[in-house]
């Protein structure tokens, strides 16, 4: 028997520091570039918090931002997972917060570097991910920041920010992405593949939800997911086999969320947020909180019906 295709395609996307083209927030790159080009007769403010959902293009319009000031001058340091370090200064991959051992090292190599008036650029990607200490690390640097030094700070959750570094920055809040803006860089990034209405609607603004529905198959899940719930003679192997192919990547939980508001049931909205959220503060099982929400999702499908 010949094996079975996968449902997920193969695709590329730049990192956000190889993509030289943002798509929308020129209301944020316009206030930058006033601020920058103003520079010798106000001073700049030297904290940029970019803000808001997930894969919108923050990132991409942050070192859209770096390239600006360290395309000619200075020095350029990033914070961030894939630079992410243990107290032996060695690579850390498996941890799922940014150490302080990672935002000290980036301390010492500033204080290494030249101090001969050239601006240096410091991305922060993200703040939601720094552990305590480092988020602690972060505020004494911005409390005193150092001459000619820009930090962006990317966040996708401002609640998750320590007050005291809220307060030290400049707040640019970022709106997700059009239904056309989505439309104009599916046709850039993934132009031989057709992308559904219903996707675009799934992806709240965001085009990196864009990206990981299709990379993963995450819509032809969501899809089938409907289907099940939808089908009055489905039962717990059937919600357990979408449990399954939903668990393995935490980019697809998401999708729960949006068969609850299909489906109109705000009531259990506390208790998935919930449930999802424990998958990774206290390593709660995957397959087993997934299976949870689609049977509460089931019972209340019933109860409607019945009612």
């Amino acid at each position: 028997m010949a094996p079975k295709k996968s449902s997920k395609a193969a695709y590329t996307f730049p990192a956000p520091i190889d993509n030289d083209e943002v798509v929308g927030h020129t209301d944020v790159w316009n206030h930058f570039m006033d601020a920058w080009n103003a520079r010798d007769v106000h001073p700049m403010h030297p904290v940029w918090m970019l803000t808001g959902p997930r894969g919108i293009g923050k990132a991409t319009l942050a070192y859209k931002i770096a390239k600006t000031v360290y395309g000619n001058v200075g020095d350029f340091f990033i914070i961030d997972m894939a630079h992410n370090i243990d107290d032996h200064g060695k690579a850390k991959t498996d941890g799922k917060i940014i150490s302080v051992h990672t935002v000290r090292g980036v301390i010492e190599r500033m204080q290494l570097s030249s101090m001969s008036g050239r601006w240096r650029v410091i991305i922060i990607d993200s703040v939601d991910e720094l552990s305590p200490a480092a988020s602690n690390a972060l505020l004494k640097l911005l409390e005193e920041p150092p001459a000619q030094t820009l930090f962006l700070l990317i966040v996708h959750q401002l609640t998750s920010v320590l007050p005291t570094v809220r307060s030290r920055a400049r707040v640019e809040k970022m709106r997700p992405l059009t239904i056309d803006q989505l439309r104009e860089l599916c046709a850039r990034f993934i132009p031989d593949t057709e992308i559904s209405a219903e996707t675009l609607r799934l992806s709240n603004g965001s085009f990196g939800r864009v990206a990981n529905l299709k990379t993963l198959g995450g819509d032809a899940i969501y899809d089938e997911l409907i289907a099940t719930l939808e089908n009055p003679k489905s039962n717990s192997s059937d919600l357990l086999a979408i449990a399954r192919k939903i668990a393995p990547d935490n980019a697809l939980y998401g999708i729960l969320l949006d068969a609850i508001a299909r489906f109109g049931l705000a009531e259990l909205y506390p208790m998935a947020t919930a449930q999802i959220a424990d998958i990774a503060r206290v390593n709660l099982e995957p397959e087993t909180a997934i299976f949870s929400i689609l049977n509460e999702i089931k019972k209340c499908l019933q109860t409607h019906t019945a009612i």
